[in-house]
């Protein structure tokens, strides 16, 4: 294997590794099992090679201080058990649906990062339905620590005096570097893709089709003519899926296959596909497919381009017309955004600095003062379809410190997070006291430790 291959490997691995923490470690040499019993939280352990697993990423990302990293990983696990005997107390509980959903997205993501299923199943030599069910107690237990977390804060609130004291808590030099921002509201005029242009896609995919009917290969001809740029380059391989993750008309054409069928042509939003099944495990399948997507003619571009234009006239010449209230009414994209202020799908705010907005929308409004408006250009939106778009600049802040008058959402936020965190610090603290904990390896009795774990409980 080639090096650079062989890095990326090893660090998603080792990823996979701290959450696959069953497997015994092995003295160098003799072979003999090393691994062992470090403490107990109430009716939980805490395992030597459960610190190991995840004190191999530290390394792996160049930190050298072994005794505190180790000192911060032990810690954490002593919180996330004590959080966790908290559920069984209280009988907090996570469906079978959300551990198969969590455990679905994390084995979507490590077979992303290792390059195929294949592969994945190969290093391990398992199944990735024996891999999820060996991460199935790993992944439960991370949702209800979570919801225990959620339960604890979610009745702390946070006043404007609080925020206040928290901003004026900071030193000036230590307040955040905010860069330049906008706000913008749009407008975005998407023509509709007419009957004729629809007929000649469908045409051009029924060829493709038959080509495969014929014994051309479906993983070739979806690398060069499908345009899902998330899967053609993998043959367009789709991974593992399951009912309410895909378009539902995609989904019921493709869980009616069987195993290496060519489904008829399938209409979704994006588009018009084939499908063929390469596998189906209990209630997933994996699957390839083709998407031409549906394509507006020039002549209808130019149309929206012109209408776009003549909205944005409006609002410039007529005093009565307001930007956002002319979005409510013409605006294709309005119920996606928030209102007609257009949404950071990145942050979820409704701000974005300009490495977070598409280049062509950034070059729109750079030149313009809040309030202007710029002229209408060419989008293509994000189920890929052509787009016409014009926006407003609602607000624009050159870089800076962060300060109440600006940032106030964003030190609030933070204020907030740091409220919750004296919470949960205050009740494991308290906790501690009245909870069964051992330590049994001494030299993490030696740790200075953030929680007052106690030395009775030593």
């Amino acid at each position: 294997m080639l090096k650079k291959n062989y890095l990326l490997l090893v660090s998603v691995l080792l990823l996979f590794l701290a959450l696959l923490a069953n497997t015994d470690l092995k003295a160098q040499g003799d072979g003999k099992t090393i691994d062992k019993i470090v403490a107990i939280v109430g009716d939980n352990i805490i395992m030597h090679s459960d610190i190991e697993n995840q004190y191999m990423q530290y390394v792996m990302q160049g930190y050298t201080r072994k005794k505190e990293i180790r000192c911060q990983i032990f810690e954490e696990m002593l919180f996330q058990k004590m959080l966790l005997n908290k559920a069984e107390i209280d009988s907090i509980t996570v469906s079978r649906s959300q551990v198969n959903s969590e455990l679905d997205r994390r084995m979507r993501y490590f077979i992303r990062q290792i390059g195929s299923e294949q592969k994945l199943e190969e290093y391990y030599n398992k199944s990735v339905t024996e891999l999820k069910e060996e991460l199935r107690g790993s992944i439960r237990e991370q949702l209800l620590v979570s919801e225990v977390q959620r339960k604890l804060t979610e009745d702390v609130k946070i006043t404007p005096s609080e925020v206040k004291d928290y901003y004026n808590s900071i030193p000036t030099d230590s307040l955040p570097k905010i860069p330049e921002e906008y706000r913008l509201a749009e407008i975005t005029i998407i023509p509709e893709v007419s009957h004729e242009d629809k007929v000649k896609t469908k045409q051009k995919l029924q060829e493709i089709r038959q080509r495969i009917l014929n014994g051309s290969s479906f993983k070739i001809l979806a690398g060069l003519y499908s345009e899902d740029p998330g899967s053609a380059d993998n043959g367009g391989e789709l991974g593992l899926f399951t009912k309410g993750e895909m378009y539902p008309e995609f989904e019921a054409a493709a869980f009616n296959l069987v195993k290496g069928e060519i489904s008829p042509i399938i209409e979704t939003k994006p588009g018009f596909h084939i499908i063929q099944l390469i596998e189906r495990q209990g209630d997933y399948v994996n699957a390839r497919h083709i998407l031409l997507r549906k394509k507006v003619s020039a002549e209808k571009l130019m149309q929206a381009k012109f209408e776009a234009d003549s909205i944005r006239q409006q609002i410039i010449n007529i005093d009565t017309l307001d930007f956002l209230e002319a979005a409510a009414l013409y605006s294709d994209t309005y119920k996606q955004s928030s209102a007609g202020i257009m949404l950071n799908r990145q942050t979820g705010s409704t701000r974005f600095t300009p490495d977070q907005m598409k280049q062509k929308t950034y070059f729109s409004v750079e030149k313009l003062k809040p309030g202007g408006i710029s002229k209408p250009f060419q989008i293509e939106t994000s189920d890929g379809a052509k787009a016409i778009r014009f926006v407003k600049v609602i607000e624009k802040t050159k870089p800076h410190r962060a300060n109440l008058n600006t940032d106030y959402d964003r030190i609030k936020t933070a204020a907030l997070e740091q409220k919750k965190s004296k919470v949960i610090k205050e009740w494991v603290n308290d906790q501690a006291g009245e909870t069964f904990i051992k330590i049994l390896e001494k030299s993490y009795k030696k740790c200075d430790f953030t929680y007052e774990w106690f030395e009775k409980n030593l």
